[in-house]
């Protein structure tokens, strides 16, 4: 079992940028898939961007429309989430999430095995 720690989030203004970290333990594979999701107050849970922990194409969810960029550093068994031009709409936990092999989509349906325990981002308006 893999476990995911996030760290990262805060408060910021519209425009403004933050990353997201999230250092894992525990089982980690070349193949596992390794990404982020986000769940807004009274929304439901939303696919943000998954990669293979190997290296390969990441995956994004259709809102992020080039303002937000996943990598990883596996000398460091942490992958981040770079997010710019942030909007108030993009307020929300983020969570980091893991599973031990590579799903490869469609990526709403992706259910991971782990979870981290989320770290908030509030963007003001």
């Amino acid at each position: 079992q893999v476990q995911l720690v996030e760290s990262g989030g805060g408060l910021v203004q519209a425009g403004g940028s933050l990353r997201l970290s999230c250092a894992a333990s525990g089982r980690t594979f070349s193949q596992s898939t390794m990404g982020w999701f986000r769940q807004a107050p009274g929304k439901e849970r939303e696919f943000v961007a998954a990669t293979r922990w190997s290296g390969g194409s990441t995956y994004y969810g259709d809102f992020v429309k080039g303002r937000f960029t996943m990598s990883r550093d596996n000398a460091k068994n942490t992958v981040y989430l770079q997010m710019n031009s942030l909007k108030p709409e993009d307020t929300a936990v983020y969570y980091c999430a893991a599973t031990t092999a590579w799903y490869g989509g469609p990526w709403n349906s992706w259910d991971p095995d782990a979870w981290g325990q989320g770290t908030l981002v509030t963007v003001s308006s």
